[in-house]
């Protein structure tokens, strides 16, 4: 579309608007929520225990296999901007919690769905994003009466291992959800600080190797870097390492510019190779003066280098990457050395110990970096039969860490099975009645669509969804019992409080936040452009 401004100057409005249809009013608004449910459809079959697991191939090929909604989400080559908005949905309660990014989706979708049938009735988007914000507040406000507390502490963490459990039991880990509980929760514990309630999570290092099973996961107490040793002759073990951490090559200087040098002479060859070893020479007496014991070195180093360091009985690793650089300068108390020139015996970080192991079924050596001076470090030794599985299970143990972590913060927890989204639809059903505005339809629509999450558990679970849900309300309504959810795995109770389904009160708050406001935002776009005949 082109135009002209006062001066007379043409400017284009819209490009290539012959190739594009725009969408006004009602239409775009339909437009925008369809594409929305086709998302929040294709995530519901894999919340819950029994929920169905995702293939994505990338474009490079690799293959990731998961039920993960945050990750399924990333992974998915998505174009309609309306879906990558219920993308970034997915990833903001992934970030801010860690766990329910599945459901947050689905939420979001049934909240869109039941708004249609409002927009037919004649009902304005903004009254509807009205009573779906007074709804959420009663919904919030009810988790708040329902929720319980756990008590925990270093000693005794069985409540925080349950907890856990639940975020892992609809994993791949799922045969293995008693020890990768535990070894999550010993990780955050030994990271926490219980008093402030804070968890240093960059404490927390995962690190997969493929071998094994993925019930032979470990928790390592230190650093593990995937890295063995520069020279093979170099001692294996060393005992209160004091350890170098250098961010300069080991090598000749070179000017920033281009340059030639002609040699033309043996004598002059042999002026360059002494100056070339005088340079290494020096390097290395710098840092056997300052006392270091190991070196880490974030570039490479020549053969020249690396002779003369085993010569000077200093280990060294080399090609450490920047983020394991960081995590051991905070945990060995270590100073980042730019030049070598700058290095001292105060800048060396401590360890009481540093080991080359061998670890998984192909023989790859590690280093381990135990004991560390300044501050707890572990990490999470993830194993597995490939590298699918070993990404798959890496994933799965940071919702278990971030369920931890957030109970740390906050001990309060509601039930799961969909006993809490049971219990808020019928707090905000009851509630709409008291209300007398068009806001009680809009209202109501948000208790049905809380319904969303329960229905789709007890349909992945093989059960009559619409039928167990209805049983579950009815007892909820009689019998005032907020714990009653959907028996997914047919333990013969309805009782989440008996199962030990826990969700974090924190989490699933900002799920109905992050929902509602997803859905708000989506009601308000009335105009939108795109190409002719997508979406």
């Amino acid at each position: 579309m082109l135009r002209f401004d006062s001066s007379g100057k043409p400017f284009i409005i819209i490009r290539d608007q012959d190739q594009k249809e725009r969408l006004t009013g009602s239409e775009a608004r339909k437009a925008n929520i369809l594409a929305a449910m086709t998302v929040a459809n294709l995530m519901k079959t894999s919340i819950g225990p029994l929920g169905m697991d995702k293939i994505l191939v990338d474009q490079d090929g690799e293959v990731t296999s998961t039920n993960d909604g945050a990750t399924i989400l990333k992974n998915m080559q998505v174009e309609n901007p309306i879906a990558k908005l219920l993308v970034e949905l997915s990833q903001g309660q992934d970030d801010e919690i860690g766990d329910g990014t599945t459901s947050v989706v689905v939420l979001a979708g049934a909240l869109l769905e039941e708004s249609l049938s409002l927009l037919e009735k004649g009902i304005h988007p903004s009254k509807i994003s009205e009573g779906y914000e007074k709804a959420c507040n009663i919904a919030v406000k009810h988790l708040l009466t329902i929720c319980d507390k756990i008590e925990f502490d270093k000693e005794n963490c069985g409540s925080l291992v349950k907890a856990a459990k639940t975020s892992l039991c609809s994993k791949i880990v799922n045969q293995y959800t008693d020890k990768i509980a535990k070894i999550s929760v010993e990780a955050v514990l030994a990271v926490a600080d219980l008093e402030r309630k804070d968890v240093r999570f960059d404490l927390i290092k995962l690190e997969g190797k493929t071998g094994g099973t993925l019930g032979d996961t470990e928790l390592i107490d230190g650093i593990i870097i995937p890295k063995n040793f520069s020279h093979p002759q170099m001692p294996k073990q060393i005992k209160n390492a004091k350890i170098a951490i250098l961010t300069c090559p080991f090598e000749p200087p070179k000017p920033k510019t281009g340059h030639k040098l002609d040699i033309d002479s043996v004598k002059k060859y042999k002026e360059l190779l002494e100056i070339e070893q005088n340079y290494f020479k020096e390097m290395t007496d710098l840092v056997k003066k300052s006392g270091a014991t190991v070196v880490l070195c974030q570039w490479g180093f020549d053969d020249e280098a690396n002779h003369l360091l085993l010569q000077k009985k200093l280990p060294a690793v080399r090609w450490v990457s920047g983020t394991d650089i960081e995590l051991i300068a905070i945990a060995t108390g270590a100073r980042i050395v730019p030049r070598f020139s700058e290095l001292t015996e105060k800048k060396l970080g401590k360890a009481g110990m540093v080991i080359e192991k061998s670890i998984g079924t192909t023989d790859e050596k590690m280093i381990v970096i135990e004991k560390c001076s300044n501050t707890k470090t572990v990490t999470i030794l993830v194993k597995g039969g490939n590298k699918m599985v070993v990404e798959e299970g890496k994933r799965s143990i940071h919702d278990a860490l971030c369920v931890t972590r957030n109970l740390i913060k906050d001990n309060r927890i509601v039930y799961g099975g969909g006993a809490a989204e049971i219990s808020c639809s019928v707090a905000v059903n009851k509630a709409s009645k008291e209300i007398t505005g068009i806001e009680q339809y809009s209202i109501r629509a948000f208790s049905q669509a809380l319904l969303s999450v329960p229905i789709a558990l007890a349909s992945n679970s093989g059960l009559n969804s619409l039928e167990a849900v209805s049983e579950i309300q009815l007892k909820q309504m009689e019998k005032d019992l907020p714990f009653l959810g959907i028996d997914c795995l047919s333990k013969g109770t309805n009782n989440m409080k008996e199962q030990y389904v826990f969700d974090t009160l924190r989490g699933k708050i900002q799920e109905f936040l992050l929902a509602t406001q997803m859905a708000k935002m989506i009601l308000k776009i009335d105009d939108i452009i795109r190409p002719t005949g997508q979406y």
